[in-house]
């Protein structure tokens, strides 16, 4: 029995540290970060949508679906995460941050390779020294459950991960692919 995925690329974030900005259509290296990172994502997936809570017009223009979190007021990456796995048809979701264009061309591969060995439902991505859960793959069964933790005011995705056995994927030898840009500056540099 074959194993259906898509992916999301998570930009609904109020880019605080970014002066508030909609950080994925900041442009490093003449491109907006989301068309860059799903270049990078391309060859791993071709089923691909954004999670975007502003400027949703402009992202739509890229070509791709583009959807927004059910909460308001910016309740962070788990309510993008559960939007998606409420409407994907599939039955597992890759989800990258729309801010680190350098993420890595297995990741995809590793994490999918690791959730299916141990019977997992998340598989998230570790550098060897942090965790990054914003780089997971997610069972579309975990949907309730991730519903029952955010109708608890909960918004930390470690722990829910944690809650929900997940596996840390290592990446050590990758640990640049993680790089993200948190602000203006950053993208100058």
């Amino acid at each position: 029995m074959t194993t259906t995925i898509s992916a999301v690329i998570l930009a609904g974030g109020q880019g605080k540290r970014m002066g508030g900005v909609d950080k994925g259509l900041q442009l490093w290296r003449n491109q907006p970060l989301f068309k860059q990172v799903y270049q990078k994502l391309l060859p791993q997936i071709d089923n691909i949508s954004i999670s975007a809570n502003r400027h949703q017009d402009i992202y739509a223009q890229s070509g791709l679906s583009v959807f927004a979190d059910p909460f308001k007021d910016f309740q962070g990456p788990l309510a993008g995460i559960y939007s998606a796995l409420g409407q994907a048809k599939t039955d597992l979701v890759l989800f990258v941050p729309c801010d680190c264009p350098f993420l890595p061309n297995n990741l995809l591969e590793k994490l999918l390779e690791s959730l299916l060995s141990h019977k997992a439902k998340i598989a998230y991505a570790y550098d060897g020294e942090r965790a990054h859960p914003t780089f997971c793959l997610i069972s579309t069964s975990l949907k309730d459950e991730l519903a029952d933790y955010l109708a608890t005011g909960q918004r930390k995705m470690l722990c829910f991960m944690q809650q929900n056995q997940a596996i840390a994927v290592d990446f050590c030898e990758q640990k640049e692919c993680f790089r993200n840009f948190n602000t203006i500056d950053d993208l100058r540099e």
